[in-house]
């Protein structure tokens, strides 16, 4: 349901008793938490039972499972998620009785007034920059608000109130979210067009970025090694390029990826700050990262200082997630659902395989409209792999299209037909996603790494596949 942005945000103080729907998402779970420990009176709903409903009720949070509008009982604002239906009670009962009704851009927006902004974006790799550059602060001194779209090792939460004036915030295209919010830096990871059921077509998802960079204060830093990204440099003042490319202002050399790790030099100018480490593994990590270097120097921060923090980042959850091991196979987890996002996984994952073992991965395409956009080109990226399983098309906020499954998907993986599967939809999600599991099971062995990819809830199979491998009993560990 799109929610229309308020003509005036109030800051969050002026707010009275928030209830968020949806407020087990990322995005919304982010907002909650900052606005508790801000002091506001806080409550929420969601459609499912979960671990972050768990751990946000540990942390003195109301949240209902389940939507009923008896939970708008003394409520004075409302907070959604682009996922509510119309006809969710919730929305319909805040309707009814004229309570502020807001998205969930607007929510954020007033825990960030009075505050400096580092507004991050991009179609990949927000949640991993936005994370790294909030490590780095922190290990400048700086402890700066943050705002992520995961749960993040190193932070241990997806958000906190920092004792600083700055904030750090992942800034979603999807919606046009990243338009409501006013940065004093603005950060660009890629511009690869998505989301095309909101914007239409790519050159107004190309031309909103546009909008975003023209609208921080103090100017923006972008990835001068995606075509999109660097096409805003020669767009608009005040914009400064990251990245491996010739003529990047903080420029990355001698990139070296090894054992799952990621190490770089980066100079700025004339100068060598030295040479960057990385726990995590890819080029597209080694991108994340100096544009989180950028920005942070931009905010007045030593070099070594970031560059020791970045050291320290761990990973987020879901973004090349390590699950575990068993039988001599290791099990990862990513969110990657476009094929660029596809492409920079099965690069890392390959980095990690070494020469010996073999890439399997099950893959669940999200959402029809970005299914019927590129599947071809999501089979294409999928190649890199040795064995490939695809999953149904996982619905989310969109309705079923029996022209636009997971076998599109399926068929444009140009490998021998024996080794690509396409696991059909079943009656319900569990049955298919326990045909998923037995179809990766039959086709993993000791000395694999098996990638589970999509945003959807092919995410649950990464432990459920650990745990039968060690069932299986191939030397488990």
């Amino acid at each position: 349901m799109k929610i229309p942005v308020p003509d005036e945000i109030l800051p969050a103080h002026r707010l009275g008793h928030v209830h968020l729907v949806g407020i087990g998402g990322a995005g919304l779970s982010a907002i909650a938490r900052l606005m508790h420990q801000a002091g506001l009176t806080v409550s929420g709903s969601d459609a499912h039972d979960s671990a972050v409903v768990r751990a946000l009720r540990e942390e003195g949070i109301t949240v209902h499972v389940g939507h009923d509008a008896a939970h708008l009982a003394g409520v004075d604002t409302v907070v959604a998620t682009t996922a509510a239906r119309e006809d969710n009670p919730e929305i319909v009962a805040a309707q009814e009785r004229g309570l502020r009704l807001w998205p969930r851009s607007a929510g954020l927006q007033s825990m960030l007034l009075g505050r400096r902004v580092v507004a991050v974006a991009g179609t990949h790799g927000k949640t991993t920059t936005t994370a790294m550059l909030t490590v780095a602060l922190q290990e400048a001194g700086l402890d700066p608000t943050f705002a992520i779209g995961a749960e993040v090792a190193s932070l241990g939460t997806n958000a906190r109130l920092g004792s600083s004036d700055i904030a750090v915030v992942e800034a979603d295209e999807s919606d046009g979210a990243f338009l409501v919010y006013t940065p004093e830096i603005a950060v660009v990871t890629n511009v690869d067009a998505d989301h095309l059921d909101h914007w239409g077509t790519p050159e107004a998802y190309a031309a909103a970025f546009a909008r975003f960079v023209a609208g921080a204060a103090s100017g923006a830093v972008v990835n001068t090694d995606d075509p999109g990204a660097a096409a805003l440099v020669a767009d608009g003042a005040g914009i400064e390029g990251a990245g491996f490319a010739e003529g990047a202002s903080v420029r990355g050399r001698d990139l070296a990826l090894a054992g799952g790790r990621t190490s770089f030099r980066v100079e700025v100018g004339e100068v060598d700050l030295g040479r960057v480490e990385l726990a995590v593994p890819g080029r597209h990590y080694a991108e994340d990262a100096l544009l989180a270097l950028a920005a942070g120097l931009g905010l007045g921060a030593e070099p070594a200082d970031l560059i020791r923090g970045l050291a320290r980042h761990q990973g987020a959850k879901r973004r090349m997630e390590a699950i575990g091991e068993a039988g001599g196979v290791r099990v990862y987890d990513s969110y990657a659902h476009h094929p660029s996002e596809i492409r920079g996984d099965l690069e890392a994952a390959r980095s990690l395989v070494g020469e010996q073992g073999r890439l399997v991965v099950c893959f669940q395409p999200h959402l029809v409209s970005r299914t019927r956009i590129f599947a071809d080109q999501m089979g294409r990226e999928l190649a890199a792999a040795d064995e490939v399983v695809v999953l149904d098309v996982y619905l989310a906020r969109e309705e079923a299209d029996p022209e636009v499954t997971g076998a599109l998907v399926a068929a444009a993986v140009p490998l021998p037909a024996d080794r690509v599967c396409f696991v059909a939809e079943r009656p319900d999600a569990r049955a298919a996603l326990d045909a998923a599991l037995d179809t990766v099971l039959e086709r993993a062995r000791p000395g694999d790494l098996v990638l589970t990819l999509g945003a959807g809830d092919v995410t649950t199979l990464a432990p459920r596949l650990v745990a039968a491998l060690a069932e299986r009993g191939d030397g488990a560990r």
